[in-house]
């Protein structure tokens, strides 16, 4: 199973399309607070449609928190500040994969204790600063599913 880690995401219909990604894919949902928005946000619920039931969100005061009762054996930062592309990464089962809010993204404290390995990029033209957080979700989290197999999904 993977774990996507969002650390004080800010838009609740982003949370939302990842509340249904994860449903979708099996992956755990880790939110770090404070979060921008209430769980029970109409954009959030409306995003996610009715899939909250299908994924147990976990919640956390602080990213401390997160790491000392989750204990990832691998926590990803992915940043346009990374140095390891994400596609060039081996994933495996229990990876944590963590995604910064929309309008600042990881903050420098962290990511300047943070593996420089472990920091992840989404390779994009020169003249952008960033893609949507739900969408960077997706892209890394089925590229880490894809290669575990796609644990858990029904292939066709």
């Amino acid at each position: 199973m993977l774990n996507i880690v969002l650390y004080q995401p800010e838009i609740p219909a982003n949370t939302g399309n990842i509340i249904r990604l994860c449903a979708n894919t099996g992956a755990q949902l880790h939110l770090i607070h404070p979060l921008g928005f209430e769980l029970d946000d109409k954009k959030l619920r409306r995003a996610g449609l009715d899939y909250h039931e299908w994924v147990n969100v976990h919640q956390y005061a602080t990213l401390d928190d997160f790491i000392e009762k989750e204990k990832p054996t691998r926590l990803f930062a992915l940043t346009t500040k990374g140095s390891t592309n994400y596609a060039d990464v081996t994933y495996q089962n229990g990876d944590a994969l963590m995604f910064g809010p929309e309008t600042r993204g990881l903050p420098n404290s962290f990511l300047n204790q943070h593996e420089e390995k472990l920091k992840l990029y989404l390779p994009m033209k020169p003249e952008s600063r960033s893609l949507n957080l739900s969408n960077t979700v997706s892209v890394v989290l089925f590229e880490a599913w894809k290669q575990i197999g796609f644990d858990g999904g029904q292939l066709k």
